[in-house]
């Protein structure tokens, strides 16, 4: 994880940073250290699979995820949420039963989410530092003292 940089492609020069928030279905409050972990390697492996997904930030809160990525133009916003949601859902389910018990449904994301691109030389670092400070209690004001 890291800053963001220009992808030169064949036919293109992007820099296409997106933060997201994924709130745990119900918001009810899921993410332990266990489940932290878990995505974190999880979305370490999705990197390698998928080579238009650069993870350069992840920030979790007890029911909710931030992720900060970098993808390239041939790939929209809600395909790479797509991705990201359903791969990690099935990791967690498979690595921590406990939680598939607390949100008897079935699923581990709630359908909706936010995003935001995040500009270069701007906000990225603010927003950087905001989603590497999830779960501390002045995170959410730090934010908007600094835009």
């Amino acid at each position: 994880m890291g800053q963001s940089s220009y992808l030169h492609q064949s036919h293109n020069v992007s820099n296409l940073v997106y933060h997201f928030v994924c709130p745990a279905k119900y918001r009810r409050i899921v993410v332990s250290e266990g489940v932290d972990e878990c995505i974190r390697q999880t979305c370490a492996g999705i990197e390698l699979r998928y080579e238009w997904i650069e993870f350069l930030e992840i920030g979790t809160d007890k029911d909710h995820i931030h992720f900060l990525i970098q993808s390239t133009p041939e790939h929209s916003p809600g395909e790479i949420i797509r991705v990201v949601k359903s791969i990690t859902a099935k990791r967690v389910f498979a690595e921590h039963p406990e939680v598939k018990k607390q949100l008897w449904g079935g699923e581990f994301w709630s359908d909706g989410y936010f995003v935001s691109s995040v500009g270069k030389n701007t906000n990225e670092e603010v927003i950087q530092n905001y989603v590497k400070q999830q779960g501390t209690q002045d995170s959410y004001q730090q934010l908007y003292i600094k835009i």
